[in-house]
């Protein structure tokens, strides 16, 4: 197990550095200057060169791509342009709360999506199964935005169940920061009223985001539970007696789950990129609201760093993937 989980974590080095490599390029490909933008409108050419200078802005690609890298080997992700702190410490701040967001985001998805393929399976082509279908596939088609105003207007503006936006009513004091996650802190501090403002304000934010997640498990589980249905063990057991709930839900979805826990690994990392739109629209104070705000006005080392944040979780979830197929599948162990 060790030798397999090291193997993999060896495949991610180059893939990061090629997605820091094509991410730099990228952003410095964009015809726009930090330093005037850092500098302001009414910043004379001496004051915009001084930041040139100050940010290394002035120096070949190149020089500036190793420099880099060579500070974030050192798990140095730089300096905001504009909040003037290190950008470690904000990412530091604000990821719990997106965390938090695609935990509960992908606990739905799951939850939601691995029962219902199974149940679309089990009643193909009858009723069940083409309304399931249907759902996956506006799941799958429907722009989050689109859903997040919506909901906003519906559950929000007009039936005046669930807030708007943010994280918590401005009228209830925070509780101390212990966890970061603003549900966990509420319970240790033992604030019911906050725990539940909360979740109402998660609720929105988190069934927007589970959506394309939810219909993507649906229709992965939906198929691998057909093709483990046509398997000769099935029909045996099925002959000899064996209870068919027991047989369906353990020993058909544990051959079936395969395809679907590649695609839980793929959402958790798509979730937490995903959620840029969707905390934008309702004020969540995390990661997305910050990369938003950073791609506005062209801090280019915020930028860099999200960007390098959502290739690790990638390739920390593959990882964890790999392992999962490996405890369910032992010989994709011994084959990896």
């Amino acid at each position: 197990m060790l030798r397999f989980v090291l193997r993999r974590c060896a495949l991610v080095v180059p893939s990061l550095l090629g997605l820091l490599v094509v991410t730099f390029l990228l952003i410095h490909a964009v015809p726009s200057d930090p330093a005037v933008a850092m500098a302001g409108d009414a910043a004379t050419p001496e004051q915009i060169e001084r930041l040139r200078q100050q940010y290394g802005l002035d120096r070949p690609i190149w020089e500036q791509f190793a420099v880099y890298v060579g500070r974030v080997a050192q798990l140095d992700l730089g300096e905001s342009a504009f909040s003037h702190r290190p950008v470690m410490i904000d990412i530091a701040q604000r990821l719990p709360a997106t965390l938090e967001l695609t935990f509960c985001a992908l606990a739905i998805s799951v939850f939601l999506g691995v029962p219902l393929g199974v149940v679309s399976a089990l009643n193909h082509n009858a009723w069940p199964d083409y309304v399931l279908r249907i759902f996956s596939v506006m799941g799958i088609a429907l722009a989050a935005f689109w859903v997040a105003i919506m909901l906003q207007l519906l559950f929000s503006m007009q039936l005046g169940w669930l807030p708007l936006r943010g994280d918590l009513t401005s009228t209830l004091p925070r509780p101390d920061r212990v966890t970061g996650f603003l549900t966990v802190d509420c319970l240790i501090a033992g604030r019911w009223d906050a725990f539940a403002d909360a979740l109402r304000h998660l609720a929105l934010p988190a069934l927007t985001l589970s959506l394309g997640g939810l219909a993507t498990i649906v229709r992965f589980t939906r198929a691998g539970t057909l093709d483990t249905l046509q398997q000769d063990f099935v029909f045996y057991e099925r002959a000899m007696g064996y209870r068919w709930l027991r047989l369906v839900w353990i020993f058909v979805l544990r051959n079936s789950v395969t395809a679907t826990v590649t695609q839980i690994g793929l959402l958790f990392g798509g979730l937490i990129a995903g959620g840029v739109v969707v905390e934008a629209i309702f004020d969540w104070p995390g990661i997305g609201s910050y990369t938003v705000q950073a791609i506005l006005t062209g801090d280019r080392q915020v930028m860099l760093a999200v960007t390098l944040l959502v290739g690790t979780v990638y390739a920390a979830v593959n990882i964890l993937v790999d392992v999962v197929h490996g405890l369910l599948d032992p010989r994709l162990m011994e084959r990896g």
